[in-house]
């Protein structure tokens, strides 16, 4: 099957190198229609023409046969998101692992309705006005009298203020027990800087921010823990989001340094008992002759997919278009979700089964979690083009996600940096797959960190890129288990960590998070001068694939080095794809990750013995 062409592209000739070979990276990509593609047939019956409308309409193509391979024709997990809920709102439900695992249409219509058991969310039975809240309302949460009184006291406006009281989704519980361990400042709260031509302007967008905040509960959601046998997050019925002025001093102040230093997450914390879990503070910067805002929003409330919907909704407002806004969907319908679906024992199962035999953590360069507070260097580089088509090319030619074949790089470079032939590290789980109705359109944070286990010595690089696909297709289906668990099921005494490195792939429509003016339409008179993102992990790396162009951010502590770990991980891209094109059998342990820069530096360049002497 692998000696099969995927695409036929014409040529007049084919490109040479100097020394008349052919010269591979000259190749053009192919377009979508230099794929093969299979012998079309039509989708037979209600439930395959219905999803085949859906695909055609998301993977925006003219027609979809019932062979159809979802990744083939572009599919990747934001568009899954969508395709599941339209799925849903035609009456079709399907158990996410089909759409990853047999990714072909008449796969993903056999599957429907089959294996899934649906998630009732209990409504919030807390009405508007109430004066007393009692453990009966709270179907989500086991309070006792006394904690609830604790909870009324603690908020503003008392009993009558708040809206719903539930427990914390599991990746909100890790990032409140790094609150609450930060010696100082808060690796989890994004800090952005924007400016704005007119002071009008910028009265314009926090107005708009303080609307949005209105519309959705966990932008009105405190975190409360004192007190109580576990933390909770509250939802207020009303929340004034801080948006002050502070007085800098004199027109040579540099007003974006001192707002950045002043408010930096390495020493800045916010007081996550206070909803809204954002503040904006801003001054006028004469100088420049604009006005300058420093504006912070904590993870607990927030992702990255939330935050571009966020935007949108912002965009929208100050257009006045706010009758164009979705409605907003209750963050409590995913923490039901997370709370009532997968239970606990199929989880461990799952996680035991990966990781039951592992007794020693993966940590690159030595480094572990513990030294989360030292800080970390970044770089952040795009790829080439032409190795960002070979990518997108072989990972649709052999029916996976681009995501995975990132993943089996990470853990070939991971293996190289911790010498280890077995590897464990971090993925973040979108979290969005199993998230009920809305998710496609919420804002919360859905997303969720969990282990992914890759042995690199025993199958071709063929095999360990489908083997790794079919994992993170059956991860999906644990999305919402808490890391805690499976570092549980390990082999590995706690407290040690289970890893050291943290991988993000994202899929990213319009610009990164701090490119506010992008994000939007209003970018006349608003110009992002930089955002801050952090982790506790002290190795991360983040792939955000913007479709026709993919970046890598590295963040990493010494010793490790971000642009060298840039070079590692575009060389294991460049040697995997190379296999897949020419020899997929090749074993995978074979791949290499070391640039001949640095083999040369190494080999060569430091060995020189012979030096010259004056007599």
């Amino acid at each position: 099957e692998h000696m099969v062409p995927s695409a036929y592209v014409e040529l007049e000739s084919l490109p040479l190198t100097p020394n008349g070979k052919l010269d591979r990276k000259a190749l053009p990509a192919p377009e979508a229609g230099s794929f093969a593609s299979r012998e079309f047939e039509a989708p037979s019956g209600e439930t395959e023409i219905t999803i085949a409308r859906i695909w055609a309409e998301v993977l925006k193509v003219d027609r979809v046969g019932r062979n159809d391979n979802f990744f083939e024709l572009g599919g990747h997990s934001l568009i899954a998101v969508s395709v599941l809920e339209r799925m849903r709102e035609c009456g079709l439900d399907a158990d996410v692992r089909a759409l990853f695992s047999t990714p072909t249409l008449s796969a993903l219509a056999a599957a429907v309705g089959k294996d899934l058991a649906q998630v009732v969310v209990p409504p919030n039975l807390i009405p508007l006005g109430c004066k007393e809240i009692t453990p009966s309302m709270l179907p989500l949460v086991q309070l006792t009298e006394g904690e609830i009184a604790r909870v009324v006291g603690a908020v503003s406006g008392g009993g009558s203020n708040i809206q719903d009281i539930y427990p914390l989704a599991p990746l909100q519980e890790g990032i409140l027990f790094h609150h609450l361990s930060s010696r100082e400042g808060d690796p989890y709260l994004l800090n952005a800087l924007l400016s704005f031509d007119t002071k009008e302007r910028l009265d314009a967008f926090v107005s708009a921010m303080r609307r949005v905040v209105e519309r959705h509960d966990i932008l009105r959601t405190a975190v409360l823990w004192e007190g109580l046998r576990g933390p909770v997050q509250v939802v207020l019925r009303n929340a004034e989001l801080i948006a002050e002025e502070v007085a800098l001093g004199g027109d040579e102040v540099d007003v974006a340094d001192h707002l950045r230093a002043a408010f930096d997450s390495r020493r800045y914390r916010i007081d996550v008992r206070q909803a809204p879990l954002m503040r904006m503070y801003y001054a006028p910067d004469n100088k420049n002759d604009r006005w300058v805002l420093v504006w912070m929003l904590h993870h607990l409330v927030d992702d990255n997919t939330s935050l571009r919907f966020l935007f949108n909704e912002i965009d929208l407002i100050l257009q006045g278009q706010e009758q164009l806004l979705p409605k907003s969907v209750p963050f409590r319908n995913y923490v039901a979700q997370a709370q009532l679906g997968v239970s606990s024992e199929e989880n461990e199962r799952f996680f035991t089964a990966m990781l039951g035999d592992v007794s020693e953590p993966t940590l690159p360069f030595g480094l572990f979690e513990g030294q989360s507070d030292i800080d970390a260097s970044e770089s952040r580089e795009f790829l080439s083009s032409t190795l960002t088509s070979r990518i997108k090319r072989i990972a649709r030619s052999t029916g996976v996600s681009a995501a995975s074949l990132f993943h089996l790089a990470f853990a070939l470079v991971l293996g190289r940096v911790s010498n280890r032939d077995d590897v464990v590290f971090g993925t973040v789980l979108f979290g969005r797959m199993q998230s009920g109705e809305g998710a496609d359109r919420a804002l919360g944070m859905f997303i969720n960190t969990l282990p992914v286990r890759v042995r690199l010595n025993e199958q071709s690089v063929l095999d360990s890129l489908r083997s790794t696909h079919a994992l993170l297709a059956e991860l999906m289906r644990h999305e919402h288990a808490p890391l805690s668990l499976a570092q549980r099921c390990s082999a590995i005494p706690s407290p040690a960590p289970l890893f050291g490195a943290l991988f993000n792939y994202r899929h990213i429509v319009g610009a990164d998070a701090g490119e506010v003016q992008k994000r939007t339409s209003v970018g006349a008179g608003i110009e992002s001068l930089g955002a801050e993102e952090r982790t506790n992990y002290p190795f991360t790396v983040s792939i955000d694939d913007l479709g026709d162009a993919i970046s890598l951010t590295i963040q990493a502590q010494s010793p490790a080095e971000p642009g060298n770990v840039h070079a590692y991980l575009c060389k294991a891209l460049e040697e995997l794809v190379t296999a897949l094109e020419s020899d997929p059998v090749r074993p995978l342990e074979t791949i290499d990750v070391l640039p001949e820069s640095e083999r040369q530096q190494l080999l060569v360049e430091w060995n020189r013995t012979h030096a010259s002497y004056p007599s």
